[in-house]
């Protein structure tokens, strides 16, 4: 009888990473598109007592908001796992990004041009944290309303930070925005290391 050993099987890379940006920009939509798993929501339906405290502008027919988290899994390949935690988009949840930014590889701004300055607090805060991030613009409706460059230019962002255009409900979409921020973030470390 033989008992060849095989090689132990190494357990993949488990990479975390945020999905931010403002209120009703497709959070929940990207994670739960991507996620292989059932994605963790913790939505909440929209009540009175956020009249005047939410911004519905641009969102009116939105009738429910992430409270803690969005959490979902992605396998990219044997060796790589992403676990990505979607934040809450409204200024009273946002104590809750500094827990959920523990560990985190990095992070994708979701931006919706129709309201772009609802994604400078989270440009701020991963800015201010030094994590890395990219922009990653959802087309709504499959409408691409302004270029990378031009988006770019509107915040004000460092060249060093990719903007990509997707739509959060495609898989695919959603599945190349992880990619492009999980090879920035490699591009930065190995020309840091350099």
């Amino acid at each position: 009888m033989s008992y060849a050993r095989s090689e132990p099987r190494r357990a993949p890379h488990a990479l975390k990473i945020l999905v931010a940006g403002g209120f009703g920009v497709g959070k929940t939509t990207l994670v739960g598109a991507v996620s292989e798993i059932m994605p963790l929501r913790t939505e909440e339906h929209l009540t009175d007592a956020g009249v005047g405290v939410d911004d519905l502008a641009g969102v009116e027919g939105k009738t429910t908001t992430t409270v803690a988290l969005d959490f979902g899994r992605i396998t990219i390949s044997d060796q790589v796992v992403l676990y990505l935690f979607g934040t809450p988009g409204q200024k009273r949840f946002w104590y809750l990004w500094e827990d959920l930014a523990v560990g985190a590889l990095g992070a994708v701004v979701l931006a919706d041009t129709r309201r772009l300055a609802d994604c400078f607090p989270s440009l701020d805060y991963f800015e201010d944290l030094g994590l890395p991030f990219l922009v990653a613009v959802n087309c709504f409706d499959g409408r691409q309303l302004h270029q990378p460059d031009a988006v770019r230019r509107a915040l004000d962002l460092d060249g060093n930070v990719p903007v990509v255009l997707c739509d959060a409900r495609e898989r695919t979409s959603a599945r190349d925005v992880l990619i492009a921020l999980v090879e920035s973030v490699l591009k930065r470390r190995t020309a840091t290391r350099v």
